[in-house]
């Protein structure tokens, strides 16, 4: 008799741990930035951002240009670089000039 109650006991046991396993799933949000860069022409880049490009990438030319203005009103430049090989490099800048990650 001790038997039957220990292997129901250990049945139920097995049984709940099971059924509150699938209970322990946590979900996961991904959320993902859009950018929604608006096509400029070159000239309308800013004098700091002109003036990095010929400082760093001095053997690059300027193929597109882009603007992205943030909620609080900061602009982020995308532009694209070819360098010599042909390759194309884009790069993000902020207004005053500064290479962005």
């Amino acid at each position: 008799m001790k038997k039957l109650f220990l292997a129901v006991a250990l049945v139920m046991g097995l049984g709940t741990s099971v059924a509150f396993a699938n209970n322990m799933v946590s979900e996961v949000e991904i959320v993902t930035m859009i950018n929604e860069f608006k096509p400029i022409d070159v000239k309308e880049l800013p004098q700091a951002v002109q003036d990095t490009i010929k400082e760093k990438y001095s053997e690059a030319t300027i193929k597109e240009a882009a603007v992205e203005v943030a909620e609080d009103g900061t602009k982020t430049y995308k532009v694209t670089l070819v360098d010599a090989a042909g390759a194309e490099n884009p790069v993000l800048f902020n207004e005053k000039g500064e290479v962005q990650k």
